[in-house]
C-alpha cells in the first residue's frame, strides 16, 4: 500500500527549503539544492558548510541534521515523479 503522492524535484525542493527557513534550527544560507530517491527515501543536497581544506565545520553538523529531518518528515509522503521522460 503506497500512499505517496507523486512531485516533480522542483516542487519538492520548494517545500524542501519552505521547511528549512521555518525550522528553528536554520542557518542562514542552508539550503536544499537536490534531492534523489533511493528506496524510498529522498536524500537531499546541498551547501554543507565546508572550510577551504574541504573539512567540517561547526555548521556542516546543522546541515546534515536538517537534510536527515527533510527525509524523515518528506518520504513518508511523498515520491519523485519519473522525470526520464523529460531529460534527453
Amino acid at each position: 500500500m503506497n500512499d505517496k503522492k507523486a512531485i516533480s524535484t522542483a516542487d519538492l525542493l520548494m517545500i524542501a527549503n519552505q521547511l528549512i527557513q521555518e525550522h528553528e534550527h536554520y542557518i542562514e544560507g542552508m539550503r536544499a539544492d537536490s534531492v534523489e530517491e533511493k528506496d524510498g527515501v529522498l536524500v537531499f543536497k546541498g551547501n554543507y558548510f565546508l572550510d577551504e581544506q574541504g573539512l567540517p565545520t561547526a555548521k556542516t553538523t546543522a546541515v546534515f541534521n536538517m537534510f536527515k529531518y527533510l527525509a524523515h518528515q518528506l518520504s513518508k509522503e511523498f515520491t519523485l515523479q519519473d522525470e526520464t521522460s523529460e531529460t534527453r
